[in-house]
């Protein structure tokens, strides 16, 4: 599948969850969510101006002030979800896998709070305990993002899956 064929198909498949993507297919959409992104904050540059604030000494941070790209953003959340979404039936994973990395955060959250409540109940006597648990689980939130990134660049599953027929062997 081509640049030009990959964006109209994934925009006609909007918020269509079922199915699957090929891999150049989501790619493809990708390649053009970043271009869309970096020529719309260019954009917004030009148009509405920038702040450029120094976070630190010797870190300088220039923020667009014009909404364009947070638009584009916004506009292309559910689209890019959702191709992501099919890229992973065609691997034959389930599309929840694509949240993986956010499950992972949530519960690392939670058990920070968890520990963070105990240690000031026990005056910091579960420093220990926290660590054997927060550890492991903060390797696990760096690797799960690559571990998603992975399964979305794996070819296609060949023939049909759970979750249809792979198009590139379907005749039309």
């Amino acid at each position: 599948m081509t640049f030009s064929v990959a964006i109209p198909t994934c925009l006609r498949k909007y918020a269509t969850f079922g199915g699957r993507a090929v891999r150049s297919e989501y790619w493809w959409f990708v390649v053009f969510l970043v271009l869309g992104s970096v020529i719309l904050a260019i954009v917004d540059g030009m148009l509405f101006g920038t702040t450029t604030v120094e976070t630190a000494p010797g870190v300088i941070a220039v923020q667009s002030n014009g909404p364009l790209a947070a638009l584009f953003s916004l506009a292309a959340f559910v689209p890019a979800l959702s191709a992501g979404w099919r890229r992973m039936h065609d691997t034959g994973r389930s599309g929840l896998y694509l949240l993986y990395p956010l499950i992972v955060m949530i519960g690392l959250g939670g058990a920070v709070s968890f520990f963070g409540d105990i240690g000031a109940l026990q005056g910091g006597t579960a420093a220990g305990l926290a660590a054997i648990v927060l550890i492991p689980s903060m390797i696990i939130l760096f690797l799960s993002p690559l571990l998603v990134l992975w399964w979305l660049t794996r070819p296609s599953q060949p023939g049909q899956n759970a979750y249809g027929p792979n198009s590139q062997e379907v005749t039309p």
